[in-house]
């Protein structure tokens, strides 16, 4: 689902760039000529197979004598690039400089809809949970050691969480209640805030039993770890990347992907249920 959505809006502009092409009467051969690129580099944007610079944009534009629209055509190029980001790009100078890049999204939404199967998610998380996560991705990746800045920086989450006029919608798989992140102590310390958040008349904490079958939910089809921001942004984290969503057919199909999992989510006293079951086994 993710992945096709960024091939396919790189092929959209692919096929911009060759309409501006075949309008101007030049082949692939005589635009890579007067360009001073390979001709393969023409038939790699054309098809979506590679994503133009700023420069390149400027000089396609330029040959094609269509300098007037340089910059419509580099806003949708920025779009498709802001779309799929790989981890070691964000990350090269250690993980705070992620979360502090994500942070204007988060303050300016007032709906937020999550769903799991890995993870607490940011805000729900305490401290120490969140310093356990942090450390695991650094060592797992191999970065510079920033967990305690990351750590304050991801944090401000919870000042959104305290306020009111701000709804959350969240549900968990009901796996990531008993997958251990960091010692026992911290599992617990979590597992309790949970339970405490549940009761905040703005917080929802939903739960899907049984995780096994998670590979069956919506449609037959793996779902990944996302957010929703407000009904105009989606955000995803998956191994290789993190991705942006913010075209209307794709938030729509988030937010119809999110309410079939809600659906099949126990809320209310049940979840507080099945998240002391999971205290009880911690403990």
């Amino acid at each position: 689902m993710t992945s096709s959505a960024s091939d396919q809006a790189r092929e959209a502009i692919g096929q911009r760039f060759r309409s501006l092409r075949e309008a101007r009467g030049l082949t692939g051969r005589g635009l890579a000529a007067a360009a001073g690129w390979h001709p393969t580099k023409i038939s790699k944007i054309e098809r979506g197979r590679m994503t133009p610079s700023a420069e390149d944009v400027r000089i396609w534009l330029d040959r094609c004598g269509a300098s007037d629209q340089e910059e419509e055509f580099q806003a949708a190029v920025a779009g498709v690039r802001e779309m799929y980001i790989p981890w070691h790009h964000l990350e090269y100078a250690g993980l705070r400089s992620p979360q502090a890049k994500v942070m204007p999204v988060w303050d300016s939404a007032h709906q937020f809809r999550a769903y799991t199967h890995s993870i607490i998610p940011g805000p729900l998380q305490t401290g120490e949970y969140t310093r356990a996560v942090l450390s695991s991705i650094r060592d797992r990746r191999g970065l510079v050691d920033d967990v305690e800045l990351a750590l304050e920086t991801r944090l401000r989450k919870h000042e959104l969480l305290a306020d009111p006029s701000r709804k959350f919608e969240v549900v968990l798989e009901e796996c990531v209640l008993g997958r251990m992140v960091g010692s026992p102590e911290v599992a617990v310390k979590q597992l309790t805030r949970l339970i405490e958040l549940n009761y905040l008349p703005h917080v929802d904490i939903r739960i899907i039993p049984h995780c096994a079958e998670a590979a069956s939910r919506s449609g037959g089809w793996p779902v990944e770890d996302f957010w929703i921001f407000d009904r105009a942004h989606v955000a995803v984290e998956l191994v290789g990347a993190y991705m942006t969503f913010t075209a209307d057919a794709d938030v729509r199909n988030y937010e119809k992907t999110f309410s079939d999992l809600f659906g099949q989510a126990v809320g209310g006293a049940g979840a507080r249920r099945m998240i002391v079951k999971a205290l009880e086994d911690a403990t």
